[in-house]
């Protein structure tokens, strides 16, 4: 796969990237919503694809991620519109900018490579950092803030809902007894710990580290927030499409597509409709979209990711 190319070079990859052209169909001059910018990678194949007149607003709430964006958008900043931002705030941007509607939006979820790969952001229990994992730098709470100051029942609520994880309350007794914690490594010992020092398929600390890092940025509420701005903002015939890359983030999609495209979302044992809800899109992937394993060779970390598009009625 050719990923388009402008200004500064970084080690990025965008997952289905011809899928998300495919599917949002750009054209000029049409008005694009990148709403997790990262490396700008779906970005510039949406401004590529709605040349001449074509414009994308991005957002993004990793100053990181903005300065490179900006640097491999250079040739098209006429075109672009980048704010450092999130996208369950788009109604605001998209305000600020005098766009009354859009014709497309991405969301790509979770944490890039790019973080990852950023030791100092110590969202990877592989290197030793500070407890951080905040995408949005200018927020004050941390993860170590969070593992010092939160109640053993909001921990195991956290490690339960967001990380799935079996060792839940033991894991969070662990924490109460041994905080603070300062570092990415006294994290993922403590849990390798708990775990009697078994390794499975992936390493005991990985449900851990989701859980704390989906805490610390909210990212369940954030995404439920912009799903409902993002349709609310298409126009009839616009296009959202969501790249999710774990079970909790596909199923919050999945079900919001499912309900948003009823006209009725009452108990189905109630025999007569009194929401008055009405469809406003119609679904127009069958079932989650997966990568190819040609794709999965050359970028592993994209084996997770699943696509969901969906059009506004």
């Amino acid at each position: 796969m050719k990923v388009p190319e402008a200004g500064a070079e970084v080690p990025h990859q965008p997952v289905l990237y011809q899928q998300i052209l495919d599917y949002l169909r750009p054209t000029s001059p049409g008005r694009y919503v990148d709403g997790t910018l990262g490396a700008a990678g779906h970005a510039l194949g949406i401004l590529q694809a709605s040349a001449p007149e074509g414009q994308v607003l991005g957002l993004d709430i990793d100053s990181s991620a903005i300065a490179i964006a900006r640097k491999r958008t250079a040739a098209y900043e006429r075109r672009i519109l980048i704010r450092h931002g999130s996208y369950s705030d788009l109604a605001d941007h998209l305000r600020e900018i005098g766009w009354e509607s859009v014709d497309g939006m991405l969301l790509d979820l979770g944490v890039s490579s790019m973080q990852l790969d950023t030791a100092g952001r110590g969202f990877s229990f592989l290197k030793e950092a500070p407890l951080d994992m905040r995408f949005d730098e200018r927020q004050s709470v941390t993860a170590a803030r969070l593992l010092d100051t939160l109640d053993q029942k909001r921990l195991v609520q956290i490690l339960r809902d967001y990380g799935e994880e079996p060792r839940a309350n033991q894991i969070a007794d662990a924490i109460i007894r041994n905080r603070p914690f300062r570092t990415t490594t006294q994290l993922a010992e403590l849990v390798l710990a708990v775990y009697h020092g078994q390794r499975g398929k992936i390493h005991p600390a990985t449900r851990t580290f989701q859980a704390l890092r989906m805490a610390t940025n909210s990212e369940l509420e954030r995404l439920s927030q912009g799903l409902a701005q993002a349709i609310q903002a298409l126009r009839p015939g616009g296009r959202l499409a969501v790249i999710s890359f774990h079970s909790l983030e596909d199923r919050l999609v999945k079900q919001f597509f499912q309900r948003e495209s009823r006209d009725c979302v009452c108990p189905p044992e109630q025999v007569i409709c009194t929401c008055g809800h009405k469809a406003t899109i119609r679904v127009i992937t069958k079932g989650a979209l997966t990568p190819s394993q040609e794709e999965i060779a050359q970028n592993p970390r994209s084996r997770s990711a699943k696509l969901r598009v969906a059009e506004k009625m």
